[in-house]
């Protein structure tokens, strides 16, 4: 039994048939309209069948090199080149799919990071790498917990590409209020009485909540992002009306928050499952396009009442 404040989403039975009927099959795609879709299907054969350049900006959470069961599909870990491999597999095939001006994030963590960095920079520009800090994790009395994970932050274009940094401020607490006589220095106060900056967003990000059983977004896909990460990407590397791919949809979280962000959204899924959760999310948003941790144009950090 769930503990009574256990929010997270599952699919019910008499759901399963209505919620299927938003899923796009492979073999739709020549007579449907593939903006605004989640594509139920395998990953390689769908991607030849989307056209050129249709993505304004792609997000890709693929498997990290782990032992991980994803539904019904497992995913093994194995040796480095392999792991490049794999990735050089479906890699170019999405790239394809960029717009001349589009913008890219891979998402890895520690252990397959150098294979991401040294494969994607044979296709596009690598223009940073973010480090965001992932609270929860086990520890261990060999090794350092591990806490950390990295996005690979990639463009077509490096002379042209679309990056809105005044969308993606953080207002954060500040601890040493520093004043020009009686006046703040670049702070203010809040109605609760918190001094707080807002500042621009760096590549290390301390203020991301992992979704949890208590919060809506959260379901059983054992590697979802959180609403919060992808509404920073998705705000700094888009403008409302552009389409945000992503082939890699898991749960949908990243098609969820382009649709709340007024941006098109794409993504496609392998596992039924996932794809139903993405489908009911969809519906969802709506009618909820609250994210957690975001609110009026600004993030939050973590523990300031909005986060």
């Amino acid at each position: 039994m769930s503990a009574p404040n256990n929010r997270t989403l599952t699919i019910l039975p008499e759901e399963e048939e209505v919620l299927r009927a938003d899923l796009l099959s492979p073999d739709q795609l020549s007579a449907a309209s593939y903006i605004d879709s989640t594509i139920h299907g395998d990953m390689q054969r769908v991607l030849p069948l989307l056209p050129e350049g249709f993505a304004d900006l792609i997000i890709l959470d693929p498997p990290y090199n782990l032992n991980k069961r994803f539904g019904a599909m497992p995913f093994r870990a194995r040796a480095l080149n392999l792991y490049a491999e794999y990735v050089a597999q479906w890699l170019p095939q999405v790239v394809r799919l960029l717009s001349p001006h589009g913008s890219l994030y891979l998402c890895g963590d520690w252990r397959s990071t150098s294979v991401l960095q040294q494969t994607l920079s044979q296709h596009l520009t690598i223009l940073n790498r973010i480090t965001w800090q992932r609270e929860k994790g086990r520890g261990t009395a060999r090794n350092w917990k591990n806490c950390l994970e990295d996005i690979w932050f990639a463009v077509r274009d490096a002379n042209n590409y679309t990056f809105n940094a005044s969308a993606v401020k953080i207002l954060r607490h500040v601890r040493a209020p520093y004043r020009n006589g009686s006046e703040p220095r670049g702070w203010q106060t809040q109605p609760t009485g918190q001094r707080t900056r807002l500042t621009y967003a760096s590549n290390l990000w301390d203020d991301i909540t992992v979704p949890f059983w208590s919060m809506p977004e959260n379901t059983k896909h054992p590697t979802q992002k959180p609403e919060k990460l992808l509404a920073r990407l998705i705000l700094a590397s888009s403008n409302e009306g552009d389409t945000v791919f992503d082939p890699f949809l898991g749960s949908g979280t990243t098609s969820v928050v382009a649709k709340k962000l007024g941006r098109h959204f794409v993504g496609i899924e392998q596992d039924e499952t996932y794809a139903l959760l993405a489908a009911k999310r969809l519906r969802r948003c709506d009618t909820d396009k609250h994210i957690q941790g975001y609110q009026d144009g600004i993030f939050y950090e973590r523990n300031m009442g909005k986060a």
